[in-house]
């Protein structure tokens, strides 16, 4: 499988109250909905095992973008949001361009 050339990363810290509801409407239906957007292929989601020092949850998502405009359409332009958890997530997010793939001796 190829790697793609552009990434969007998504860091979500969130409330643990909301955690399991999070879940539910992040899996079901944003990540169908950003997914449906031209130029976007795949997203990957991570948790970290452990909350931070303030108990705030920590998760992540690598969205696989086949072209550097996706983020410019109408589609995901009406698409992205913290849905009804706008109070409870603070996101960050940020594009990335491929600059190098480098395989090392072990692999």
């Amino acid at each position: 499988m190829a790697l793609p050339e552009y990434v969007m990363v998504v860091e979500i810290e969130l409330d643990p109250a909301v955690v399991d509801d999070w879940n539910e409407w992040y899996d079901t239906v944003h990540l169908e909905e950003i997914t449906a957007c031209p130029g976007f292929e795949r997203a990957t989601r991570y948790t970290a095992p452990e909350p931070d020092e303030a108990g705030r949850l920590h998760h992540l998502t690598i969205y696989e973008l086949s072209r550097g405009d996706a983020l410019e359409t109408p589609e995901f332009a009406a698409a992205r949001g913290l849905g009804p958890f706008a109070d409870d997530a603070t996101p960050r997010t940020r594009l990335y361009r491929r600059h190098l793939v480098y395989e090392g001796s072990n692999g």
